[in-house]
C-alpha cells in the first residue's frame, strides 16, 4: 500500500500542487468488483484545499487516473454502518449518497480518522460522523498502534503533523539569524564553539533577569498596599450606593404610582373621547328634522311644495335608516327607539302614497275615459244628426284624422312622484310592485279602448278609399236596419273585400265616374292604403316609445349598464369586484325584463289589432303586401336603431314576420294564377295576362322599394316570379292553336324584355338578356317558317340541290340529275313571275298581320326582318345557280330592286 501511496504522489497529486494524506481501496457496494482507491488531499498552497479524490488504474497500461473529485466541504455526513463490529462497508453523503466496500477494516478505519481529523481543523466539525466508534475518534493514537509503523505514519495523517510542527522563519527572525552569523564567521565551520558561545550568552542573560526580578521585590510590595486600600475604598463606596438605592426605591414606588394614575386618567379621558365620538355620530346620522317627520306624516302629496317636502323627508329618512351602525350600536336602547320610529314613520308614510298615487291613477283614467269618444260612437252621432244629406259625403268628410291620444299630461303629472317611488321601491318592494300592477291594470284598459277605436278608424278609412268603394258600399251598407254603424272588424272586412272586388269587376264604370284608367285608379288607392298604413305605425311609435320611456322614469327601471360600469367590469379581474358587477347586471336584467313585461300588459292588443289590419289590406288587395312589408321594415329598423330591447322592437319585429308572409303568398299566388291561365282555341293568344301582370308588380315594387331595407327579400320575389313567367310562356305557346308558338313566344319575350330594359332591374339582367334571345331567336324561326311559304316550289327545288351536293355530288353535277335539269328549274322559276311573288307577299302579310297582335307592334319589325331573310334566300338561290348550272342564262323573274319595292308598297298599301 506504501508503494501504491508513493506512486500516486509521485504520477498524481505532486504535478496538481496536492499531498496524498490517507488511502483506502475500495470497491462499490452490491456491485462487480471493481476496485478503485479513495484518497484525502490536501493542497500545498493557502488557501487550503481538502478534496476527496477517487482515482482508478486504467485499462490499457499500469498507470493510474484521476477519475473523480469531490470537495470535503461537500461531505454531509459519514455512516461507518456498525460502530461495534468490524465491517468493511461505509457510505459518504455528497451530493447523493455514495456507497462503499474496503479492502479491509483497518483501511477503513484509517481512512475514517483521516477525515475525523481534516473535519476538526478545517471544517470546524461541519461533517457529521455516524455509526463510527468513539474510541476511534478520540483515542487516536491508540487506534494508530494496531497499525504497522511504517504505515501509520503515512495512513494516520503523520506528514500532516510534521507540517504542523514545521513553522517559516519571519524576516526578522531571518535579519537577527544572519546578524549572529556574520559576528560568528566561525559558525558554518565550527558549529560546536558557536553553539557553545551561544549557551553562555544564554545563561548570562539568565541571571541578569533574575538579579532584576529580586530588585523589583520591593516595587511589588508597595503596589500590594495600594492594591488592599484600593478595595477598601471600593466597599466604602459600594456601601454608600446602597443606600442610595434603597432611598430610590421608594422614590421609585412612588413615580410608579403617580404614573399609573396618568395612565388611567388618560385611559379615561380616550374613553370619554370615544363615547362622545359615538353619540355625535348617532346624532348626526339617526337624528330626523321635526320639519322632515311632520312631512311625512301631513305632507301634502298634491302640491309641487309638499311633493318636494316629501321627497327631501323622504330621502333622509332613508339615509337615516340605512345608516351602517358600529359594532354594539344596536343594543342601545336608544338606537332602538329611533329604528323603531323610523319604521313607523317609513310603514305610515309608504300606505299614505299608495294611497295617494291609487286615487291619482284612478282620477286619471276617469278623466281620460270621460273625455275619450270612440271613432263609432262618433260616426253614429255625426251620420244620424244629418238627415238629407248624401251618407257616403257624410262619412268622407266627418272622419276624423287618424290619431291617437296623447298622455303626455298623465306622464307630466305623474313624473312629480318619481322619485317618491324609487324611495318605495327601495324600502316597501310590496307597496312599489302593488302600485306598478295597477298602473298597469288602468292603463292597458284605457289603452285597449283607445287603440281599438283607433284601428277601427284606420279600417273604416281604408274600407273607403274610392267613390266607387263608398257608392258601392259606403255608409247605406255599414249601417243595419236600424241605422247603426256595424263596428266589428268582420265587418269591416267583408265591406273592404266586397269593395275591392266591386271596384275591379266595374273598371268602365269607373273611367266613366273619375276619367281614371283602372291601373291608376289601383294606384290611388294603394298609395292611399300606404299613407293610411304609414300614419297608423307612425302613430304608435310615438305612443310606445313614450309610455316605455315613462314606465322606466317614473318606476325607476335600469335599462343599460352605465358607461363607467363597464368598463370596470371588463378591466378589473378580481373575484371581489366581479360579484358585485355581476349582481348589478342581474339586477339590470330583471328590471328589463320588468319593463318588457308592463308593456306587454299595457299594449297587449296592439299586436292582434296590426296582425288584424294587416290582413284586412291583404283580403282588399294582395299588393298592399308590398307596401307594408316595407313601412314595417323601416319602422322596424327605426325602433331598433333607437332601443334594440324595446317593446316597440320586438312587437313590430313580430309584426314583420307576419307580413313577411302574406309578401310570400302573394309571390306565390301570382305564380299559381300563371299555372292557371286558360286560352281560348278560338282566338289569338297575344300577351299573355301574367306578363302583363308581371310588368305591373315589378313597375309598383320597383316605386315601393326604392331605397327600402328590405330590398333582398324583393330580389328574391323577382327570381321566383320572372322563372315562373318564363316557364308559362312557353307552356301557353306549346298549347296555342290558333296562333303559332314562335308568335306567342316571340311577343311576350319582347314585351318582357322591354319591361326589364325600361325598368333597369339590376337582379334580372341575365333574364333580360335570355327575354331577348328568345325573342330574338323565335323571330328569326317565325320568319323562316313564314318566307317558305310564298317560293314553296322554288324553296323545295333549291332544298333538293343542297341535299344532293351534301350527299358528294359535285355542283357542277348537279344539272345532270334528271330532276334537277336545266329544264326542271326553268319551269320552276316560270311559276313564280313578279306578279305572283308580290300576290303571295301580300297574303304573307295579311297572314303575319292576323297573328301578330295590335299591343306589342311587332308588325313593321317582323316584315322588315322578313325582307331581309327575303333577300338572303333571293341571293342564296343566285349562288346556286351560278355554281351548279354555269353558262346557263337562267337568272330569276324578279330582281333585288324588284323585292324592295314589292316589300315597300305592301306596307304602305295596309
Amino acid at each position: 500500500m506504501t508503494a501504491i501511496k508513493h506512486a500516486l504522489q509521485r504520477d498524481i497529486f505532486t504535478p496538481n500542487d496536492e499531498r496524498l494524506l490517507s488511502i483506502v481501496n475500495v470497491c462499490k457496494a452490491g456491485k462487480k468488483k471493481k476496485n478503485c482507491f479513495l484518497c484525502a488531499t490536501v493542497t500545498t498552497e493557502r488557501p487550503v484545499q481538502v478534496k476527496v479524490v477517487k482515482v482508478k488504474k486504467s485499462d490499457k497500461g499500469d498507470f493510474y487516473k484521476r477519475q473523480m473529485a469531490w470537495e470535503l466541504r461537500d461531505l454531509t455526513e459519514v455512516d461507518a454502518k456498525d460502530a461495534n463490529k468490524e465491517n468493511p462497508e461505509f457510505d459518504l453523503h455528497f451530493e447523493k449518497v455514495y456507497r462503499w466496500v474496503a479492502s479491509s477494516t483497518a483501511e477503513k478505519n484509517s481512512f475514517i480518522s483521516c477525515i475525523w481529523k481534516l473535519n476538526q481543523r478545517y471544517l470546524r466539525k461541519k461533517v457529521e460522523f455516524v455509526n463510527v466508534s468513539a474510541q476511534l475518534l478520540e483515542e487516536l493514537p491508540k487506534a494508530e498502534e494496531s497499525v504497522p509503523s511504517s504505515e501509520s505514519q503515512s495512513v494516520a495523517g503523520g506528514d500532516e503533523d510534521a507540517l504542523d510542527d514545521y513553522q517559516e522563519l519571519n524576516t526578522r527572525e531571518e535579519q537577527d539569524i544572519e546578524g549572529m552569523m556574520e559576528v560568528c564567521e566561525y559558525a558554518i565551520s565550527n558549529a560546536e564553539a558557536f553553539a557553545e558561545k551561544l549557551s553562555k550568552e544564554l545563561q548570562v542573560l539568565d541571571g541578569a533577569n533574575i538579579q532584576s526580578i529580586m530588585a523589583s521585590e520591593k516595587q511589588v510590595s508597595i503596589l500590594m498596599d495600594l492594591l488592599d486600600e484600593a478595595l477598601r475604598e471600593v466597599d466604602t463606596i459600594e456601601g454608600k450606593l446602597s443606600s442610595y438605592e434603597e432611598m430610590l426605591q421608594s422614590v421609585k414606588d412612588q413615580m410608579d404610582q403617580i404614573s399609573q394614575s396618568n395612565r388611567l386618567i388618560q385611559i379615561s379621558n380616550s374613553n370619554n373621547g370615544k363615547l362622545l365620538d359615538e353619540i355625535q355620530f348617532l346624532v348626526n346620522h339617526m337624528d330626523l328634522s321635526r320639519g322632515h317627520i311632520r312631512a311625512l306624516q301631513e305632507g301634502d302629496l298634491s302640491s309641487p311644495k309638499g311633493i318636494e317636502a316629501c321627497i327631501n323627508a323622504s330621502e333622509a329618512l332613508l339615509q337615516c335608516m340605512n345608516v351602517a351602525l358600529r359594532p354594539g350600536h344596536d343594543k342601545l336602547a336608544a338606537v332602538k327607539q329611533q329604528q323603531m320610529l323610523f319604521n313607523e314613520l317609513r310603514d305610515n308614510f309608504a300606505r299614505r302614497l299608495t294611497n295617494h298615487l291609487n286615487n291619482v291613477f284612478v282620477h286619471q283614467f276617469n278623466h281620460f275615459s270621460h273625455f275619450k269618444m270612440s271613432i263609432p260612437q262618433f260616426y253614429r252621432s255625426s251620420c244620424l244628426s244629418l238627415p238629407g244629406h248624401d251618407q257616403s259625403s257624410t262619412l268622407s268628410q266627418h272622419t276624423p284624422d287618424l290619431a291617437l291620444p296623447k298622455h303626455s299630461p298623465l306622464h307630466r303629472d305623474l313624473l312629480r312622484y318619481a322619485k317618491l317611488m324609487e324611495w318605495l321601491k327601495n324600502t316597501q318592494r310590496e307597496k312599489y310592485d302593488g302600485l306598478s300592477r295597477t298602473y298597469v291594470d288602468y292603463m292597458s284598459r284605457l289603452y285597449e279602448r283607445e287603440i281599438k277605436d283607433f284601428f277601427e278608424g284606420a279600417k273604416i278609412k281604408m274600407a273607403g278609399t274610392t267613390k266607387e268603394a263608398k257608392g258601392k258600399f259606403g255608409v247605406a251598407s255599414l249601417h243595419g236596419s236600424s241605422g247603426k254603424l256595424t263596428g266589428s272588424t268582420s265587418s269591416l272586412n267583408k265591406l273592404a273585400v266586397q269593395g275591392s272586388s266591386s271596384r275591379r269587376s266595374q273598371s268602365s264604370s269607373l273611367l266613366d265616374m273619375g276619367n281614371m284608367s283602372a291601373s291608376d285608379l289601383d294606384v290611388a288607392d294603394r298609395t292611399k292604403f300606404d299613407k293610411i298604413f304609414e300614419q297608423v305605425l307612425s302613430e304608435l311609435e310615438p305612443l310606445c316609445l313614450a309610455e316605455q320611456d315613462f314606465i322606466i322614469k317614473f318606476f325607476k327601471l335600469q335599462q343599460q349598464v352605465p358607461l363607467a360600469q363597464a368598463e370596470v367590469d371588463d378591466t378589473d379581474g378580481n373575484v371581489s369586484s366581479r360579484a358585485p358587477a355581476n349582481e348589478h347586471r342581474h339586477s339590470i336584467s330583471s328590471e328589463r325584463d320588468m319593463v318588457r313585461l308592463m308593456m306587454n300588459k299595457i299594449f297587449q292588443s296592439i299586436e292582434t289589432e296590426l296582425n288584424s289590419l294587416i290582413a284586412l289590406g291583404d283580403k282588399m288587395d294582395s299588393f298592399h303586401s308590398l307596401y307594408m312589408l316595407v313601412k314595417m321594415s323601416h319602422h322596424v329598423w327605426t325602433a331598433e336603431n333607437v332601443d334594440p330591447a324595446s317593446y316597440l322592437s320586438t312587437t313590430l319585429g313580430n309584426v314583420l314576420v307576419t307580413v313577411k308572409r302574406n309578401f310570400d303568398k302573394c309571390i306565390q299566388l301570382q305564380i299559381r294564377q300563371m299555372e292557371e291561365v286558360k286560352i281560348s282555341k278560338k282566338s289569338k293568344v297575344g300577351i299573355l295576362p301574367f306578363v302583363t301582370g308581371f310588368e305591373e308588380f315589378a313597375e309598383l315594387a320597383e316605386t315601393i322599394f326604392r331605397n327600402a331595407e328590405r330590398r333582398g327579400d324583393l330580389d328574391k320575389a323577382y327570381s321566383k316570379l320572372i322563372r315562373a313567367v318564363f316557364m308559362n310562356v312557353e307552356k301557353v305557346a306549346n298549347e296555342s292553336q290558333k296562333t303559332p308558338r314562335d308568335v306567342v313566344m316571340m311577343e311576350n319575350f319582347h314585351h318582357i324584355f322591354s319591361t326589364l330594359s325600361r325598368l333597369k332591374i339590376s337582379c334580372l339582367e341575365s333574364e333580360r338578356r335570355e327575354a331577348k334571345h328568345k325573342y330574338t331567336e323565335h323571330l328569326q324561326c317565325y320568319v323562316i317558317t313564314s318566307l317558305g311559304q310564298p317560293l314553296e316550289k322554288l324553296n323545295h327545288f333549291f332544298e333538293g340541290v343542297e341535299a344532293r351536293v351534301s350527299q358528294g355530288v359535285r355542283e357542277e353535277e348537279v344539272s345532270y340529275q334528271l330532276a334537277f335539269s336545266k329544264q326542271e328549274l326553268r319551269k320552276v322559276i316560270k311559276e313564280y313571275p313578279g306578279k305572283e311573288v308580290k300576290k303571295g307577299l301580300d297574303n304573307l302579310y295579311k297572314k303575319v298581320d292576323k297573328h301578330l297582335c295590335e299591343e306589342e307592334s311587332l308588325l313593321q319589325v317582323v316584315w322588315h326582318s322578313m325582307q331581309d331573310e327575303f333577300i338572303r334566300q333571293y341571293k342564296h338561290f343566285e349562288g346556286l345557280i351560278g355554281r351548279c348550272y354555269p353558262g346557263s342564262g337562267i337568272t330569276m323573274d324578279f330582281t333585288i330592286q324588284d323585292m324592295l319595292e314589292y316589300f315597300s308598297s305592301i306596307a304602305q298599301s295596309h
